[in-house]
């Protein structure tokens, strides 16, 4: 009999299609903010979208606030995440 493999819950992928505006919108965000990436916006718009719809959970409101309020998060010069 096989052994389940072990799958490390912290981290999914999943792909999505998104309408055009807030993929046009999602650009223009990174264009203007480069320390920001796809992924780094999507989890914070994640764990905003969760925490402000009552979500009590102390990691996604950490992901949240670290995302949000770090201090180079709205600098408009600087690396990728």
């Amino acid at each position: 009999m096989d052994e389940p493999c072990a799958i490390d819950d912290s981290i999914i992928s999943f792909q999505s299609e998104i309408p055009l505006p807030l993929k046009n919108a999602m650009n223009k965000f990174i264009e203007k903010y480069p320390n920001w990436d796809q992924y780094r916006l999507i989890q914070a718009a994640l764990a905003g979208f969760l925490v402000q719809n009552g979500i009590n959970s102390r990691p996604v409101t950490r992901l949240y606030i670290d995302n949000m309020f770090a201090v180079n998060s709205f600098s408009s010069e600087g690396s990728a995440h």
